[in-house]
């Protein structure tokens, strides 16, 4: 008999539910893969309870609590703090924005407070060239390093050397 197999009518099987994967992932709100929740989203970073105690600090004076290379990471430490995080370079941070000149003007009208080292030097398939790590190799050349637990930052309102 048609339709026999059909669930809520969405035309699936009946491990499909509202339209989701099987198994149950996907439409209904089931977990997809991978980690979860703040760390384990799209491989973000894992902000530790001091970390997200110094991005905190006189938040409300910034713009944005820090910049990070990429919107996953930027989205680990934003959805920590509940602050706002830049995104530099886009999703996986080799979009050209901002420019180096942007984000120098940024840090010299004081909008953000710090940058987080991803270690990488220009995110996720980065190059040598690319806005994300110039970005990152002028910062580390000018501000002073921060190291909360396994975490580098640098304070972006602080000259110095590394």
């Amino acid at each position: 008999m048609p339709g026999q197999n059909q669930q809520n009518g969405n035309g699936g099987t009946p491990n499909q539910q509202n339209g989701g994967m099987p198994g149950g992932m996907g439409g209904d709100g089931g977990a997809m893969g991978g980690g979860g929740g703040v760390g384990g989203l799209l491989n973000g970073a894992t902000v530790s309870d001091e970390a997200k105690k110094l991005l905190e600090a006189n938040s409300d004076d910034y713009t944005w609590v820090a910049a990070a290379i990429g919107a996953q990471n930027a989205a680990s430490y934003q959805l920590s703090t509940g602050d706002p995080v830049m995104a530099i370079g886009g999703f996986n941070g080799t979009d050209p924005s901002p420019t180096l000149a942007q984000f120098k003007q940024y840090v010299e009208d004081g909008k953000i407070h710090y940058f987080i080292s991803s270690g990488s030097g220009g995110g996720m398939g980065g190059s040598s060239s690319g806005a994300s790590s110039q970005i990152t190799s002028w910062v580390e050349a000018n501000f002073k390093k921060v190291t909360v637990g396994s975490s580098t930052f640098y304070d972006l309102t602080q000259k110095g050397s590394s």
